[in-house]
């Protein structure tokens, strides 16, 4: 009888790098609408922490400044919010009215 190992040798199993977190503590987030949902875009949220995975999606605890409660949102239901630009309404007026 001929026993066989799993392991062979001078093969090493890699790990894979644990998943991080793609949102920062205080950073001003909005949930993207899914089937069924449709969040107003004036709803933003901050994250105020982070939590362990739950399966396969990183955690995040969120706050609307209207709101006395937290909410628990996985990373994929998130979407950063981007800061306007200085000169982003000038380039819009320039674009819809011209030069003067």
């Amino acid at each position: 009888m001929t026993y066989i190992s799993g392991r062979q040798p001078g093969v090493r199993f890699v790990r894979p790098a644990p998943a991080t977190h793609l949102f920062a503590v205080g950073q001003a987030v909005r949930l993207r609408s899914s089937f069924g949902t449709f969040p107003k875009t004036a709803e933003i949220y901050h994250i105020t922490g982070t939590l362990p995975p739950r399966g396969n999606s990183l955690q995040y605890r969120i706050r609307n400044d209207d709101e006395r409660h937290e909410r628990v949102a996985t990373q994929d239901s998130l979407e950063p919010i981007r800061p306007p630009q200085s000169n982003e309404g000038a380039t819009l007026i320039i674009r819809t009215f011209g030069h003067g």
